[in-house]
């Protein structure tokens, strides 16, 4: 119903826009629970069993998500008095408030949902799934940046790109190879949050566009398989050819764009003499260069 799907496609819009112009810990909560229950019937607009496990899935994750931020959110203002966002001051509060966000957007430990989620529905669904309902969770993230606790965005941030690396290894299924090419982005963003968040917001941007081409060129050439995007190159061999650029610029091959953020982090990295932790993420970014060259190979 035409109808239905406007309402739906205003509430997530209206949704997403509710939390990054909120200044208000209740609002940005109400924000992300808007956008959780107008996803719900695109998700399951295709009555299959797998649709309607994922949409379940991923209900029940954002529901604990937002509890959980709604229950931090609280505790910070029942301690300070204060229910603005840049006035979370409470430990205890800064850390439950990471938990619940890095629920929210997939980020290891808390991934285990994506992958599951995103292979349940159609690629349509995963591309709004893999950027839009990202923008509410990374604007929380950019304004409480400075209130963070960075050792702990600094684990998440590696344990998201060794995770992203590794568990697309094994995957024969492209939308489960995009789900932990998300976990793996999601990691840079994080990582560099506490030192530069205009690079994080430069990460994103391009991580956007290229995720958003490489969903709708699987769509053109209807592929969510490796074995189907092996077939397609002789029905559609620009369309292809274009799809495996965009997988190397998503693994961070030179001179692609999505070179461009990586270099800049690993720079702020070392010059923050976290040098560690930047030669790590540059070998798990090259297990994420593994699968994508194993594409284009096909």
């Amino acid at each position: 119903n035409p109808i239905t799907l406007s309402v739906v496609l205003t509430s997530l819009a209206l949704g997403t826009i509710f939390t990054v112009s909120s200044s208000h810990w209740f609002l940005a909560w109400m924000g992300l629970e808007i956008n959780t229950l107008a996803i719900i019937p695109i998700m399951t607009q295709h009555k299959h069993p797998r649709a309607i496990e994922a949409s379940t899935k991923y209900f029940l994750t954002q529901a604990a998500a937002s509890a959980l931020l709604l229950f931090s959110s609280l505790n910070n203002a029942w301690l300070t008095g204060e229910w603005s966002i840049m006035d979370l001051t409470n430990p205890l509060s800064c850390a439950t408030m990471t938990v619940a966000i890095c629920m929210k957007l997939g980020l290891a430990p808390f991934h285990f949902w994506l992958p599951e989620v995103l292979q349940g529905i159609n690629l349509t669904t995963g591309l709004i799934l893999s950027t839009w309902q990202k923008l509410a969770p990374m604007a929380i993230l950019y304004q409480i940046a400075p209130t963070l606790n960075t050792p702990l965005l600094l684990t998440l941030g590696l344990v998201s790109t060794l995770v992203g690396g590794w568990g697309g290894l094994n995957q024969t299924q492209l939308r489960k190879i995009m789900a932990f090419s998300s976990i793996a982005h999601l990691g840079w963003m994080v990582s560099i949050l506490p030192f530069s968040p205009q690079l994080m917001i430069l990460n994103l941007t391009i991580y956007l566009i290229m995720t958003s081409t490489m969903f709708l060129m699987l769509k053109t050439i209807s592929s969510t398989k490796i074995s189907s995007l092996a077939t397609s190159w002789s029905k559609t061999p620009t369309t292809t050819a274009l799809s495996l650029l965009t997988l190397l610029s998503l693994g961070g091959l030179p001179p692609l764009s999505g070179f461009v953020p990586k270099w800049f982090i690993l720079q702020e990295l070392t010059n923050q003499n976290t040098t560690i932790l930047a030669t790590t993420l540059a070998l798990s970014a090259l297990l994420s260069l593994f699968f994508y060259l194993r594409l284009t190979y096909i």
